[in-house]
């Protein structure tokens, strides 16, 4: 929902309110205003250098726990949420296997296979990471049996004060959610299907199908890549 359509559903409420509580008015005034279709913005898409630094940030440091949250984004698109509730009885991994169950926000759980790029972060995480053993979940800190969602993005954000001047100005304003939207197009990049792609990011219907429509958003065309296009057309 755009800021102009919560804005009118708000003032919608208040006239209703009006109307039946105080009787101040007769009719609902915003009933009949149209909201002008805006075109939904491209997700983010990192571009080659920004994906460099991150990774070489990431390279450079020797947390292992970092290492592993990072992955889970940039390799497998997992959520802020999937990584915070991630259980150590859905995970699956070993020196030469990685599967996990995944899929914190509304309950919507899916089994996920990992890359190497993954599955070897994380597992040297479980191994040699310094995690409270005694904990359910996969990610913990020094104060809490779980890693938080404010505590990943927290630890993003300290990850990217690491960066030199000249690759903080490439990744100043980038989030931990942008490596889920550019996980999303390196994907079909690579030739997967929205139906594939929707399956592994967990975008359900209640019925259990794919959310073709929620995929689309993540994936659609940005005035950029348009651009690039625009170069190889001949006459």
């Amino acid at each position: 929902m755009s800021h102009r359509s919560r804005v009118k559903s708000v003032l919608s409420g208040f006239c209703q309110w009006l109307i039946e509580e105080k009787e101040a008015i007769r009719r609902n005034p915003t009933r009949g205003i149209k909201m002008p279709t805006q075109q939904i913005l491209a997700p983010r898409i990192l571009e080659p250098d920004q994906r460099f630094v991150l990774r070489t940030l990431v390279d450079q440091d020797e947390d292992l726990r970092g290492k592993a949250i990072f992955a889970l984004g940039y390799w497998a698109g997992c959520r802020v949420s999937d990584v915070a509730h991630l259980l150590m009885e859905h995970t699956h991994v070993g020196p030469k296997i990685g599967w996990l169950r995944v899929g914190h926000k509304g309950a919507k759980f899916r089994e996920i296979d990992l890359l190497n790029e993954v599955r070897k972060p994380l597992h040297d995480y479980l191994t040699h990471g310094g995690r409270d053993r005694e904990s359910p979940y996969v990610f913990t800190s020094q104060r809490s049996p779980q890693l938080t969602e404010a505590g990943i993005h927290h630890w993003f954000r300290a990850l990217k004060r690491n960066a030199t001047k000249e690759q903080w100005e490439l990744i100043a304003d980038v989030t931990f959610h942008d490596l889920r939207h550019d996980f999303a197009h390196r994907a079909r990049e690579a030739g997967w299907s929205l139906e594939e792609l929707a399956y592994y990011l967990g975008h359900v219907t209640v019925k259990g199908t794919p959310a073709i429509a929620t995929t689309v958003r993540y994936t659609q065309v940005s005035q950029a890549h348009v651009k690039e296009k625009l170069k190889l057309l001949k006459g």
